[in-house]
Order: C-alpha cells, then structure tokens, then sequence
C-alpha cells in the first residue's frame, strides 16, 4: 500500500485550496451519490470531464494524484475481473476454458472500475486540499444541527478528521511490519491460501498494538495542550462561504443534471 496519498495534505493556492471545507464536502458527498446516475460511455465521458477538471484545478501535478491510485490498482483490477466473468449480458466475446466473456461483462466491469477510480479520486482531491483541521470545522458545522438531538458532534468530527489523517501513517506502519516480517522468512504472496491467511496474523497483531499505542500517544498530547472537547471552545479561523463555492455546488447540479438526461 505505499504510496497511497489519501490522508496527505499538499499546501497550495488553488481556487480548491481556497473552498469551504463545508462545500468541498458537499461537493464529494453529492458526488459520490450522482456517479450512480451513469451507465452508458456519454455520461461517463462526462464524469471523466468533470472529475480531470477539478484534478486540474487543484494545480497539484496530475501524475502526482494518478500515482497515489497504485495502491487500489489491484482492488480496481479484481473488481473488473468479478464483473467481466460473472455478467452474462450481450454476446459471447470470448472464451475462456470454462469461462465466456460477454460484452456486458466487459462494459460493467470497464463502468465499475471507473466508478471506483472516480470515488477515490475525488476522496483523493478533497483530502490533498483540505487540512485536518479544516475537515473537522467543516463536518462540525455540516452537524451542528444535530447537536439538539444530544449527538456528539464536534468528537465525531474530530474522530473521522483523525482517521482520514491517519490513513498514510498506517500504511506507512504496514509497509514497515510486512518487510520486518518478511526478512524474518514469513512469505505474504505466495502458497495456499490458508498459509496466506495465517501469515497475517502476524501482521496484524504488532499493526493492532501500534495502534492503540499511537492513539494513547495522541490522547495525552491532546490532554497536555489542555483540549477538553468542543464545549466552550473557540475557533482561531471562521469559515466563510465564497462565490467560488457557491459555483462549485453550480457546477456539480448541471453535472447531475446532464447525467440524467444522458441516461439510457
């Protein structure tokens, strides 16, 4: 899993950088529930559109964001295999051994891929963009409203904004137990898969206690700087909502809007 960018965040001016978190969250959160509206080559031409637009915008170096999708390419490549074996719509297009591939195989396991390329992308941009501290101002002011049903908002934002931060240090801590493990002999990618199974155990066990250990660290370091939750607490920069996020949200409605219409 190195090189996995989604939990980093890249310093920029970019007219991304410079968005409310609040809409920037809105933005991904709609996105991820307008994807779903496409299901033909058109409207996923305009998703691949839309979504290269706003890599751009960001001014981070596209190669830069496409190669922090190495890490998911085997996930993406199992999902299409799934659908390009188990869909039986459309001709036969060819076959192998016991296995046909037909052409709505191929197109729902091409469709699929893209859609999961598109949703880490967009999880991807909004993480390079946004700082921590930002993702949880943003998600505390998105739930506020839901403080009056006695829900704790400003911990569970915190709690998400930590775990999104944490995504690379982990990693990173896996990379690092796989090859201690590895050079004691332990072997992670090949014979059965029930040997498989049984070698990450001790994978998993040093990555449970490094955890829980870097949380305790954390929780100390929090409660030396004197932070006690978000009763009474104050906010050193105020959120504002500009015309750029305004245009942002504009943007994604005609999105969502062309996705329906090009539906078939």
């Amino acid at each position: 899993m190195q090189g996995l960018i989604i939990g980093k965040y890249v310093p920029g001016y970019s007219i991304i950088h410079k968005m409310d978190p609040r809409s920037k969250l809105i933005l991904v959160s709609l996105f991820i529930a307008v994807v779903f509206l496409a299901n033909n080559f058109y409207s996923y031409g305009l998703l691949t559109i839309f979504t290269l637009t706003l890599m751009f915008l960001t001014r981070i170096p596209i190669y830069y964001i496409l190669n922090g999708l190495r890490p998911i390419i085997l996930v993406v490549i199992f999902t299409f295999l799934i659908h390009l074996f188990l869909t039986k719509e459309g001709e036969v297009l060819l076959s192998v051994g016991t296995l046909d591939i037909h052409e709505g195989g191929l197109v729902q396991g091409v469709f699929i891929s893209l859609r999961l390329l598109f949703l880490v992308i967009m999880t991807t941009i909004l993480t390079l963009t946004t700082t921590p501290i930002e993702v949880t101002d943003g998600m505390e002011s998105l739930l506020n409203p839901f403080k009056k049903l006695g829900m704790p908002v400003h911990e569970l934002a915190l709690m998400m904004s930590i775990s999104l931060r944490f995504i690379p240090t982990l990693m990173q801590e896996t990379e690092k137990i796989v090859k201690a493990q590895s050079a004691r002999g332990m072997d992670f990618a090949s014979g059965p898969i029930k040997d498989r199974i049984n070698a990450i155990v001790p994978l998993l066990i040093p990555l449970f206690i490094s955890s829980f250990k870097r949380a305790e660290e954390l929780a100390v370091a929090m409660e030396a700087r004197g932070y006690r939750g978000g009763e009474g607490r104050t906010k050193l920069r105020v959120l504002r909502w500009g015309i750029i996020d305004t245009m942002m949200i504009a943007l994604l409605v005609l999105l969502s809007i062309g996705l329906f219409l090009l539906r078939s």
